[in-house]
């Protein structure tokens, strides 16, 4: 369990960034297209900002090689190496990287990694990281939640079993979050993961969270979300409530 604790690393007001996002982009250093050979050889220097820059490269670039130096640099002492790690393990995929993956979550004290991880994890489309990913969205500080969301809705090409365990932690989310941007990536991935539901009770049950959403959810971006979830599954339900809601005015 994660709490706001944490707020003297991950500050409430901004952990919805990224400390990559503070960084220079690869294009507006001096070689604008990374060469990998080159990059290779940063992720085994001893400095600090050349293990940041080589692991950073590869969130971009694909190459087999970086991954045994980014399962490596995931234990790095640098947070920001850990973090610039994970996210090159979720751009190069590999079965390898799941298992260490899954222990830099839960050992993990940097709000940043966790969040890297979780979006890495998503990108693995793997059965071993699906009680991580709930224990994220039910338990992690909202910059995690938020990343979450996101890569539960990737289960859905796992199959019908992964999707209805997806499902549930998502609903709770898109009922009881306190952080509104974390509600409405729950609405939307609840949506991407009905498309792969037959039409039974979980699925119902989950276009009753997006009805109850666009109805009631006091952010409007919210409500909004669970509409466009709602239209692109064509569900006759939710297009009912939709069309009734609107003539009253809701929302106007």
């Amino acid at each position: 369990m994660y709490s706001n604790d944490e707020l003297s690393v991950l500050d409430f007001e901004t952990e919805l960034d990224d400390p990559l996002d503070r960084i220079a982009p690869l294009t507006e250093l001096e070689t604008p297209k990374p060469d990998p050979d080159e990059m290779l050889a940063l992720l085994t220097s001893t400095e600090v900002q050349d293990r940041t820059q080589g692991a950073r490269a590869f969130c971009e670039i694909k190459d087999d090689r970086a991954i045994p130096h980014l399962i490596r640099l995931l234990k790095d002492d640098c947070g920001l190496v850990r973090i610039s790690a994970a996210y090159g393990l979720g751009r190069n995929t590999s079965p390898d990287a799941l298992e260490p993956l899954l222990l830099r979550y839960n050992q993990d004290w940097n709000g940043y990694v966790r969040k890297g991880v979780v979006w890495a994890l998503g990108n693995h489309r793997d059965r071993r990281a699906i009680p991580t990913l709930v224990d994220a969205m039910r338990n992690d500080i909202s910059a995690v939640r938020l990343w979450a969301a996101s890569a539960l809705a990737q289960l859905a090409t796992l199959g019908y079993e992964a999707t209805i365990v997806a499902i549930p932690p998502l609903i709770e989310g898109l009922r009881r979050d306190g952080v509104s941007a974390v509600r409405s990536n729950c609405a939307w991935a609840v949506g991407e993961l009905c498309r792969e539901l037959p039409s039974n009770v979980i699925y119902a049950t989950a276009v009753d969270a997006l009805i109850e959403a666009f109805a009631e959810d006091i952010d409007i971006s919210v409500r909004e979300d669970a509409k466009t979830a709602m239209l692109k599954l064509g569900d006759t339900r939710g297009l009912q409530v939709i069309e009734e809601l609107e003539l009253e005015g809701w929302g106007l």
